[in-house]
């Protein structure tokens, strides 16, 4: 089956997760990944959980590439990147803001060796950001809390908290994997390179929804809620005899229908409850006699209620219960991978579905250095001596070498 990104071939300077997480999407999608490593490894490979001493976690987000070692402070290295920039599509790269300028590398640099090339950076606050904050290293959790994600994530009057999941890391990946996509068609069209700049915080921030109209419609600032919808009521989870269950009531009509199928009919008659506007107006009511409601039955009684009245509810599933769910892998949201080092793992699947060019799990992630003797003479047509000569003086680094 073809790939939607064949022949589009991206060189990946990408660490721990926001860039690695751009290539991941678009290897899924059949660009060749060559993904560039210094000797002690990218940063992930320290992070657990571990199988033998190896990175499950560097494994979940760096299949489907090709992997390689440099060691970019010799010159002979950088060579190197200036002969794969002129033969990729894409440049990647998450250093901080004035790394690749220092290592020679600048965009006009790229531009130069090669005008088509779509050079993509992901920093915390955007290369083009204020000096004072240009420079300011960022990880998830300072672009979880600078863009105000943290201030309404959490318990109403209780602490900021961190999204299970590093999604200032991971939104960014998305976000630069559209705008290169965006890019190409852009390139197909015109024949035009050009630079892609996606800061986590801006991420976030696009990703804040109604939080940033509320407060310039209103004056008001949000804050955490728990689990309630700040303009939609009742848009939360409640607590049930042995559980929690989500329940969104998101229109009028459902509201009906969620009041017959709770028994209370009642509460839909009543003016100050019959419309959402006054059902957020009047929450402080309404929510309690809910929560009453719903803490009478066990959760699997209420799925079965919701359901016969066509209502939209879920129970809170544990991970474990996600992994052995059957649409989950009948989605293939889960999907073994027989990784050399660790051996079969399971992991997330890809979610691009598509009728002719499915995104797919097609490659273990590369062994340190597994294929930097084939993209230098095979891609590059370097010769066996050249190899083994930077191989010696460390400039590059092959799996399996002396030196592993």
């Amino acid at each position: 089956m073809p790939k939607a990104l064949e022949n589009v071939r991206v060189l990946d300077l990408g660490r721990i997760l926001a860039a690695p997480t751009t290539s991941m999407i678009l290897g899924d999608l059949g660009a060749e990944i060559i993904h560039v490593e210094p000797p002690w490894g990218d940063d992930s490979r320290t992070f657990g959980p571990f199988v033998d001493g190896k990175s499950a976690y560097y494994v979940s987000i760096n299949r489907n590439k090709k992997g390689i070692v440099l060691d970019l402070k010799k010159p002979e290295a950088r060579e190197i990147v200036h002969d794969l920039i002129a033969v990729s599509d894409v440049l990647l790269e998450n250093f901080r803001v004035g790394t690749m300028e220092r290592l020679g590398f600048s965009y006009e640099r790229a531009h130069a060796i090669n005008p088509r090339i779509i050079y993509a950076s992901i920093s915390g606050f955007g290369n083009d950001a204020l000096p004072e904050y240009a420079n300011r290293p960022a990880y998830d959790l300072v672009a979880q809390a600078f863009s105000g994600l943290m201030s309404i994530t959490g318990t109403e009057g209780g602490p900021p908290v961190r999204v299970g999941s590093s999604i200032g890391d991971v939104m960014a990946g998305h976000h630069c994997a559209i705008a290169i996509l965006a890019a190409l068609w852009h390139r197909e069209r015109t024949g035009q390179g050009q630079r892609v700049d996606i800061a986590m915080v801006d991420s976030l921030i696009y990703m804040l929804e109604n939080a940033i109209v509320r407060y310039t419609v209103s004056g008001q600032i949000p804050h955490a809620l728990g689990t309630r919808h700040p303009t939609i009521v009742p848009f939360q989870v409640f607590r049930t005899a042995d559980g929690w269950l989500s329940v969104p009531i998101g229109n009028d009509e459902l509201w009906v229908r969620y009041c017959q199928a709770i028994e209370r009919p009642d509460l839909a008659a009543l003016p100050r409850f019959q419309t959402n506007p006054s059902r957020v107006e009047h929450a402080d009511e309404l929510l309690p006699i809910l929560e009453e409601v719903m803490a009478t039955k066990a959760t699997g009684e209420w799925l079965s209620i919701l359901a016969r009245h066509e209502l939209p509810c879920s129970q809170i599933n544990t991970i474990d219960q996600v992994v052995h769910d059957p649409n989950v892998n009948h989605r293939k949201m889960v999907v073994d991978l027989d990784q050399p080092d660790i051996g079969r793992l399971k992991i997330a699947g890809s979610s691009f579905h598509m009728s002719e060019t499915p995104g797919e799990v097609r490659e273990h992630a590369p062994l340190l250095g597994e294929h930097t003797t084939e993209v230098l003479t095979d891609l590059l047509g370097y010769a066996p001596e050249r190899v083994a000569a930077l191989i010696t003086s460390g400039a590059v680094y092959q799996h399996g070498t002396s030196q592993d």
